[in-house]
C-alpha cells in the first residue's frame, strides 16, 4: 500500500493499494473512530461493490443508491440524500461514504458539505478517473440545466481509500494523460499503483498551494473548458474522459493557432494510442456558446490552460471574440 499525504485546509491520506475494500471499515475508524456512515453509491457500483463496503463496515450504517451516470448528479438528488441523513439520524458527529466514480464523489461530498453546516466524508474511488483526480481536492458539485459544476463547494474528504482491484480504467486514461502534459510526461510508463501515486502527488502539489482555485489550480483544467462543453452538448452520453481528451486535443491546436509551441502531433498520437476518438459532432459556435457558462469565464474574458511543451501548460486569459476565433480556426484544420 502507498500513501499520499494532502495537507490543505483539513490533511488527510489518500491510501492506494490492493485489496483496501475490505480493510476500508477499520481503515475509517482509524481516522473518524466509531460514528454512523452515510454511503452513497450508484446502481452499478453497489451491484459489485456494496455488499463488500458493508461487510467491512458492520452495521452501524446507511446506504442511498442513485443511478449511474451524469444524468444523476443534480440538486435533486443531493436533496433526495440530504433527507434520508436526517431521516436516519445522522449527526454532525457521523460522516459520509462515497463508493463510486466522479459522479458519485462530488454529490456525496456536496451533501456532506452542506449538511448540517458540514460534516465529514470519505472518498472510495471505483473508477481510475476518480482514483486519479476528482476524489482528492476538495471540489464538489452537482449539474445545472445551464452547465455541469455550477453548485458546488470546497470541502476536503477525510480519508481517501483507493482499491486498485476496483478500478474501471480507459476513460480515467484522459486525466492521467493529462498529468503527464501539466507536469510529468513518463508517468505514462508507470505501473498502476505508482501512476495513481504520482498523478495523485501531482494534483496534491497544487492543491496545496492553490486550495481555492484563485490560481494555479486552473492548471488541472487543461481540456476541460472544450471537454464540458461537449459533453453538455452531447446530453452527457459522450464520458468525461472521452471529452476531456477531445478538450486536450483543441487546446493543444488552439495553442499552436495563439503562437504556443505545436504539441499537437504528440497529443495526438497519445490519446489515440489509449483509444480516445478525438473527432468532434458540434460546432465552433455551439462549443463557444455552451463553454460561455463555464467557471473560468470572467465577463468579457475567459482563462484557457494551453500547453506551451510537453510537460508544461499555462493559463492565458484570452477576450472571448478571441477564443471563439481560434475555435472556428481549429475546425478548420
Amino acid at each position: 500500500m502507498e500513501k499520499v499525504r494532502v495537507s490543505a485546509s483539513v490533511s488527510y491520506d489518500v491510501l492506494i493499494g490492493k485489496g483496501l475494500l475490505d480493510m476500508s471499515g477499520s481503515l475509517i475508524r482509524n481516522v473518524l473512530g466509531e460514528c454512523r456512515l452515510a454511503v452513497l453509491t450508484d446502481e452499478t457500483v453497489g451491484g459489485l461493490y456494496l455488499e463488500r463496503l458493508l461487510k467491512s463496515i458492520g452495521d452501524n450504517c446507511m446506504t442511498f443508491i442513485i443511478r449511474p451516470g451524469e444524468q444523476s448528479k443534480t440538486m435533486d438528488n443531493a436533496m433526495l440524500f440530504i433527507q434520508a441523513m436526517a431521516q436516519a439520524g445522522i449527526t454532525r458527529s457521523d460522516a459520509v461514504v462515497a463508493l463510486g466514480g466522479g459522479v458519485v464523489g462530488d454529490l456525496a461530498g456536496f451533501a456532506a458539505s452542506v449538511y448540517m453546516r458540514g460534516i465529514p466524508f470519505v472518498q472510495i474511488p471505483t473508477t481510475l478517473l476518480a482514483a486519479v483526480d476528482s476524489s482528492v481536492g476538495g471540489k464538489t458539485a452537482v449539474d445545472t440545466n445551464c452547465g455541469k459544476n455550477l453548485v458546488g463547494t470546497f470541502h476536503q474528504p477525510s480519508l481517501v481509500v483507493c482499491d486498485t482491484d476496483t478500478l474501471t480504467m480507459r476513460d480515467g486514461y484522459a486525466e492521467v494523460i493529462k498529468y503527464a502534459f501539466l507536469s510529468d510526461p513518463e508517468l505514462l510508463e508507470c505501473p498502476l499503483q505508482e501512476l495513481i501515486s504520482r498523478c495523485v502527488s501531482i494534483k496534491r502539489d497544487i492543491v496545496q498551494s492553490d486550495e481555492y482555485d484563485r490560481g494555479q489550480r486552473a492548471l488541472l483544467n487543461f481540456g476541460h473548458t472544450v471537454g464540458h462543453a461537449i459533453e453538455k452538448l452531447s446530453g452527457y452520453s459522450i464520458p468525461h474522459g472521452n471529452a476531456v481528451a477531445k478538450g486536450m486535443y483543441r487546446a493543444a491546436e488552439i495553442g499552436r493557432q495563439y503562437g504556443l509551441e505545436d504539441c499537437t502531433g504528440v497529443i495526438q498520437n497519445t490519446l489515440v494510442k489509449y483509444g480516445f476518438d478525438l473527432s468532434c459532432p458540434y460546432s465552433a459556435k455551439q462549443i463557444f456558446d455552451t463553454a460561455m457558462a463555464d467557471k473560468k469565464r470572467e465577463g468579457d474574458f475567459i482563462t484557457l490552460v494551453l500547453p506551451e511543451s510537453i510537460g508544461k501548460c499555462g493559463l492565458f486569459k484570452l477576450p472571448v471574440a478571441q477564443f471563439l476565433e481560434l475555435l472556428e480556426k481549429t475546425q478548420q484544420c
